[in-house]
């Protein structure tokens, strides 16, 4: 009989994928200092619950500023994250060697439409897991060209996917599901998802994650993750992938007891809807950068939320965020056979379109709006190949859309000052 080959040191995929049925929580950490950091990692490894780390970058990092990083940190200013293309090498190796294994892996989170330095950064450093996305983080973050997006992140897949090898399954997570964070109806999160997973495969990585955010209403929510689960068996049937679900990533709740709440709500959703993975969030998020031991509670009080929740039927009852995400994948597929290049011509031609985004590749044309039940629907589809929500949508104003983006924070901040 054949022995198994055994499995990769670094597998982030294969860490999730070895706690099915339990929910893996990963908080979004960030610092720049390397004892900090290995200190929040060490500690995250060593709750009793089933986590990953995150290494989160600073933005100089992202942005490619590597002058200002430097800057910062000579004149002991501080970063809003882990500096880690500026940073020895060796320091990096250091921090993380001896945490990841079977039980607990490492993602480094970033931002960046260039993410090339980074993903090199990263591979020296024995770090094989990272997030993005050709459109995911590029539209919402600056002025990048989408085409030049797009080549740098088919760069970046290819070099990441070079590294693949009896001791790394390096795995790269969409962040398309999390289109700018807000006001986004689920179907074009879902589809964008899909379609930057497919961009990944393609681009040789065997190993991916699909997200979405957690919006504005909870069974909606349910429904576009069964959406996003059916999809990703149809198209990515050939890699191993799971789904990771973000807490709430538009405007946070002021009051701790209202972050304290949607976060609940979040790990509930993660459990129900079947999530294998949940970025957790804070009771501070809206006031400051939480310190580790905030991190360390909230993920705790997540591990235990999703524990105590039941799984909701599999079955889609309402198939609208289904049925919309196929026809945009479809319609963005049958412009090319590269998706890439299907990408960019879906937004230009405003298949895709991301409502209230100000880049100019983006069409701007579809408007979103919530409901009388508080689900996020299409108001205006510009030329996407939707149909709006049926009934009347005021015309936006500014006050609409201020209201529309701390509908969520406002709702969980009312419900604190009541109770």
């Amino acid at each position: 009989m054949t022995a198994l080959a055994p499995e990769p040191h670094h597998d982030f995929g294969g860490r999730v994928r070895r706690a099915r049925g339990q929910v893996v929580v990963q908080p979004r950490m960030g610092f720049a200092s390397p004892t900090a950091m290995r200190t929040g990692l060490r500690r995250t490894a060593g709750l009793s619950a089933q986590t990953a780390g995150t290494i989160t970058l600073d933005s100089y990092t992202r942005l490619g500023d590597y002058r200002a990083v430097r800057d910062a940190l000579a004149r002991r200013g501080d970063l809003n994250g882990y500096p880690i293309v500026t940073e020895d090498r060796g320091v990096t190796r250091a921090m993380t060697a001896d945490l990841i294994g079977p039980d607990f892996q490492v993602q480094v989170r970033h931002g960046s439409a260039a993410p090339a330095d980074i993903i090199r950064a990263m591979v020296d450093c024995d770090l094989y897991a990272t997030e993005g996305g050709p459109v995911s983080y590029c539209l919402p973050y600056g002025r990048v060209p989408l085409a030049e997006s797009i080549r740098n992140w088919r760069h970046a897949c290819e070099l990441l996917a070079a590294q693949r090898g009896p001791d790394a399954e390096p795995h790269l997570e969409t962040f398309g599901g999390c289109l700018m964070g807000q006001l986004c109806p689920p179907s074009l999160l879902v589809a964008v998802s899909v379609l930057e997973a497919m961009f990944f495969r393609d681009h040789g990585l065997h190993s991916v994650s699909l997200s979405y955010a957690q919006q504005t209403d909870h069974e909606q929510d349910i429904q576009a993750i069964a959406a996003l689960r059916t999809l990703a068996a149809d198209y990515l049937s050939d890699v191993d992938w799971h789904i990771v679900l973000y807490t709430y990533m538009g405007v946070f709740p002021y009051t701790q007891q209202g972050a304290l709440s949607l976060s609940r709500d979040a790990a509930r959703l993660a459990a129900r809807a079947g999530a294998d993975r949940l970025i957790v969030k804070t009771r501070v998020e809206a006031r400051r950068i939480p310190t580790i031991a905030e991190n360390i509670e909230a993920l705790r009080a997540a591990a235990e939320e999703t524990a105590d929740a039941t799984p909701a039927a599999t079955s889609i009852v309402d198939d609208t965020t289904l049925a919309e995400a196929r026809t945009l994948i479809e319609a963005t597929l049958e412009l090319s056979e590269d998706v890439g290049r299907a990408l960019l011509l879906a937004l230009r031609r405003g298949y895709l379109d991301v409502p209230y985004c100000l880049h100019p590749d983006n069409g701007g044309r579809a408007r979103s709006a919530i409901d009388s039940r508080g689900r996020l629907v299409w108001a205006e589809v510009g030329r996407m190949p939707l149909r709006p929500a049926p009934g009347r949508h005021p015309e936006l104003s500014s006050a609409r859309l201020l209201a529309g983006l701390t509908h969520v924070a406002d709702r969980y901040d009312m419900r604190d000052a009541v109770a």
